[in-house]
């Protein structure tokens, strides 16, 4: 199983070092929910490592075992275990019934088409025990975000670029990284909200918030969406 995050994978801490907000957001997720927790796209362990650090167990699933080896590294120097696992988001390794599943920074837009969502969150519910939450982030972008980025290089970290080419009509974004350390080519695809929300409650899941951002301000339209939906 090969993965375009495998080419970053030493590269990835670096590109999303300023990526601080959700933190905190997801380790209160995890503190409510008591553990064992399960993060789909665990990546270089950005988010769980401060949950193990909390004493939360957490089992981490993705698909890039070059990240699965930094995020070994990085729990190791952390002082944490973690339990880490190569497998798809839409058949996770986990047969162990959860309170909390997270997928946090936008991983779920490597779903490409409505078969895809509906199979990862089909798993979803599988892991989750009765009345169970899944905790995850997307976005929807802007015009003006777009007119902004679309086919130019920008310096996201110091040396490190994007280039971001939008598809509108197919809503696809399609990016590349590039640094000292690597260089990757990855798609991703949008919903709107609305269209979030039909698939949470078409695949078996009540929708308790969706928020606009990580401080929980109510979604009142913008590019980010947070969601908080419970197993129906």
């Amino acid at each position: 199983m090969s993965s375009p995050y495998d080419a970053i994978a030493e590269l990835y801490d670096p590109w999303s070092a300023s990526v601080v907000e959700d933190v905190g957001f997801y380790l209160e997720e995890a503190r409510r929910a008591g553990g064992p927790v399960v993060e789909l796209g665990v990546g270089t362990g950005r988010i769980a490592v401060p949950i193990a650090a909390d004493g939360i167990r957490v089992i981490g699933v993705d698909s890039s075992r070059r990240m699965l080896d930094v995020c070994a590294r990085r729990a190791a120097l952390a002082g944490v275990d973690l339990d880490l696992r190569a497998g798809d988001l839409r058949d996770p390794p986990v047969r162990e019934r959860v309170p909390l599943v997270i997928c946090p920074f936008r991983s779920l837009l490597h779903m490409h088409t409505d078969a895809d969502r509906r199979d990862a969150l089909a798993a979803v519910r599988r892991m989750l025990r009765p009345r169970g939450r899944f905790v995850f982030d997307v976005f929807t972008p802007g015009a003006d975000d777009i007119a902004l980025t679309h086919d130019r290089w920008l310096e996201r970290e110091p040396g490190i670029f994007e280039l971001a080419r939008w598809d509108e009509v197919a809503r696809t974004l399609t990016l590349t990284v590039r640094g000292p350390d690597g260089e990757t080519t990855m798609a991703l695809a949008w919903l709107s909200p609305g269209e979030w929300r039909s698939l949470l409650e078409d695949s078996g899941f009540e929708v308790e918030a969706c928020y606009g951002w990580f401080d929980r301000k109510p979604f009142t339209g913008g590019d980010d969406s947070v969601w908080i939906a419970r197993k129906g």
